[in-house]
């Protein structure tokens, strides 16, 4: 038990002096908060406080410290991390848990290509020495599912996975896009140790800067699991108004939770984010990832 102890705190360590050397600070923002995340398939837990007292009132474990931080990136905190305990309702799978530790952060004048060249040179000083490989959405559904994905509508993507047997019964492109990816694609990704999938269709832009038909942000494979999600952030007060209206119409019509607009935050914001880009780390995925 002391040696695997050791060896995570090793770990923390490493990643602390890295963003030392970066002159990246380490923060450390609210975990409970007035609102709930947005987000169609992350639900929030909720917590009742002040019950006994008569002042009782619901608020919510954060699902990701993102929006607080950003708060501090519009303050003027420059190049920032944090690595804390998440917390999510509703969690289901192998590497799925309600509580998990996460690194997030965020680079100033970065875009998405620059961060994923950040994540590779921190991996580096974890001792994760593979050959890194780049993939687009696009090429990895040519080169694995012989897909034109970003040019294939609702109705033809049906067709194909009805040929492999899986579910349509989805409200939305980007769900059976998703599915297609997990069945198709991941499997192959489990040949490669380390690879960013990058350029997401726009349907899956979350709170990425949507470009054409594409979004930028990616994800990073290691032997075929999930271990990061970064972006080029959206920046503009009235953008991500626009994605919270979109996701919580999309919560409505699922008959899930439907929090109210996060008015706070759009209001911390004022007008914009400086131009950033922003990651988040699963810490257990990437661990077990380390050598």
């Amino acid at each position: 038990m002391r040696e695997e102890l050791k060896k995570y705190s090793d770990f923390l360590q490493k990643i602390r002096r890295y963003f030392n050397d970066q002159s990246v600070l380490e923060v450390q923002t609210p975990a409970l908060l007035s609102a709930p995340a947005t987000d169609v398939y992350i639900d929030s837990l909720s917590v009742k406080l002040n019950q006994d007292i008569n002042a009782g009132k619901t608020q919510y474990l954060h699902t990701s410290p993102e929006l607080e931080m950003k708060k501090l990136l519009v303050n003027g905190s420059g190049d920032i991390y944090q690595i804390c305990e998440v917390f999510r309702d509703n969690e289901y799978g192998a590497h799925n848990f309600n509580e998990f530790a996460m690194l997030e952060y965020y680079r100033l004048d970065f875009d998405s290509h620059q961060l994923m060249d950040d994540i590779t040179q921190l991996l580096k000083v974890l001792g994760v020495k593979s050959q890194v490989t780049k993939l687009s959405y696009a090429q990895a559904f040519f080169e694995y599912g012989d897909i034109d994905i970003l040019n294939t509508d609702f109705d033809a993507l049906k067709i194909i996975a009805r040929k492999h047997d899986l579910s349509t019964d989805f409200e939305w492109i980007e769900d059976l896009q998703i599915l297609l990816f997990t069945h198709l694609i991941e499997p192959k990704l489990e040949e490669l140790p380390l690879c960013f999938i990058y350029d997401y269709p726009a349907t899956q832009s979350a709170l990425a800067n949507v470009e054409d038909k594409v979004a930028h942000r990616f994800e990073l494979y290691m032997n075929g699991v999930e271990i990061a999600n970064g972006y080029d952030e959206l920046r503009h007060v009235d953008e991500y108004k626009t994605v919270f209206k979109q996701e919580i119409e999309k919560r409505a019509t699922l008959k899930k939770y439907t929090p109210d607009l996060n008015k706070g935050y759009l209001e911390a914001i004022q007008s914009s984010l400086p131009n950033c880009a922003g990651v988040a780390i699963g810490m257990s995925r990437l661990f077990s990832q380390i050598d």
